[in-house]
């Protein structure tokens, strides 16, 4: 294989799994927003700073 067809092919895939990664991410984030039980985070309006961090 020479370098100008393998180096475009690795770009590609790995700007698919960061897609992916992201899109995950922001299906775990959007779910955690909709659910009243999990613990909000330090830099939430209604939430003291000085508290234990939600994801910790």
């Amino acid at each position: 294989m020479e370098p100008g067809f393998i180096v475009p092919l690795l770009a590609l895939f790995t700007l698919l799994v960061f897609i992916v990664l992201a899109l995950i991410s922001k299906r775990k984030t959007e779910k955690r927003m909709q659910d009243d039980s999990a613990p909000k985070s330090t830099l939430a309006a209604d939430k003291s700073s000085h508290g234990k961090p939600a994801d910790v």
